[in-house]
């Protein structure tokens, strides 16, 4: 199924600098697109494949309209950011073909009689719904969930297959967890007497906000006391740890395998790159993004950019420089040690 620019436009916005009635049958890259793709030039580097592809039409911004025109023959939707634009058309072409399944609890599926299931809800083949959850309008829960005592789920949201959402957690609307996603276990929690680990129980639970997006086999512990909390829009992908008792503010986004240790408490509109790591019980402010690979060892007041690692280098190398760390102390006592001595010798020469 395809669009006229036309009617893409009047859903979207957009100037459109064109034949309205040409029609699209999907989005394809520079390169890749063809006479019924429409393409998006984010980045001004591009701009000559822009000027060379054989797209239908080209999503750009007014800074690089005049440029691409020079070269591309097709038509053009001029807007403030391609990229978003591109996202929100991606969406809507896949609304155009997207199968929604039935409503409606599959006869393999295990509901606890006390749960109550919005009937315009999906449960798929072999989900276990426990005693006095609660699964909202239009939901859809695929094969092999299981949901937990008196847990939540909001309206349109969609857990993938094999999703465990434990006791009395909560997400709100339009949230996706991916498959193999565990919400909602024991925080890691344990008391040592003389070496022996005593457990704390874990009686929190795990809040989700609206419009929240979690990877394929990220964790999010339950809270020891109080509740784990991921606010509205927050992005998660996959194999990412939070750790029990976190607060995860809005909009904030983590990519892969990022760590976050108990109690962290992290501002709004943060990013953390790959493989990032946080220490329990810090504060980041809102607007911090951290490098991938970075350890934030410390709380972080004030928004920026940060970076905590050390620049790669050949083995050998590394080793130098790691046993001139090891030295820095005693160097420091030496160079001290010299400063005085100086300091001693200048007096003497100065009296």
């Amino acid at each position: 199924m395809g669009t006229r620019l036309g009617e893409l436009v009047e859903r979207l916005g957009g100037q459109l600098v064109g034949d309205p009635n040409l029609e699209v049958i999907g989005i394809a890259p520079l390169t890749d697109a063809g006479a019924s793709h429409i393409s998006f030039l984010s980045n001004s580097k591009f701009r000559s494949q822009a000027g060379q592809s054989q797209a239908a039409a080209m999503i750009v911004s007014a800074a690089d309209d005049a440029i691409v025109a020079e070269q591309f023959q097709g038509a053009r939707i001029v807007v403030k950011n391609p990229y978003v634009y591109f996202a929100r058309a991606a969406q809507y072409f896949e609304s155009l073909t997207a199968i929604v399944p039935p409503a409606g609890i599959h006869p393999s599926a295990v509901v606890h009689e006390s749960a109550r299931v919005d009937a315009s809800a999906h449960i798929g083949p072999q989900v276990t719904v426990e005693a006095g959850a609660v699964v909202g309008a239009r939901a859809v829960i695929d094969a092999g969930c299981y949901i937990g005592r008196e847990a939540v789920v909001g309206a349109d949201t969609h857990f993938f297959a094999n999703v465990t959402f434990h006791a009395r957690c909560r997400i709100g609307q339009r949230g996706i967890i991916h498959s193999g996603a565990v919400i909602g276990t024991d925080g890691f929690g344990f008391a040592n007497e003389g070496g022996v680990y005593i457990k704390i129980p874990q009686v929190g639970c795990v809040v989700i906000g609206d419009d929240v997006d979690i990877g394929a086999n990220t964790t999010i512990d339950r809270g020891a006391l109080a509740d784990t909390i991921i606010e509205d829009g927050v992005k998660l992908d996959n194999q990412i740890q939070i750790g029990h008792n976190c607060h995860i503010g809005a909009h904030t986004a983590m990519a892969g395998c990022v760590g976050v240790a108990g109690s962290a408490k992290i501002g709004k509109y943060c990013t953390f790159g790959g493989a990032a790591m946080v220490l329990g019980h810090l504060t980041i402010a809102d607007h911090v993004h951290v490098s991938s690979g970075s350890m934030v060892s410390r709380s972080i007041l004030e928004a920026g950019q940060y970076t905590g690692f050390y620049p790669l280098a050949k083995n050998s190398e590394w080793e130098k420089s790691a046993a001139i760390v090891r030295n820095l102390s005693a160097m420091r006592d030496k160079i001290r040690a010299l400063e005085k001595t100086i300091k001693t010798i200048t007096n003497q020469d100065e009296s």
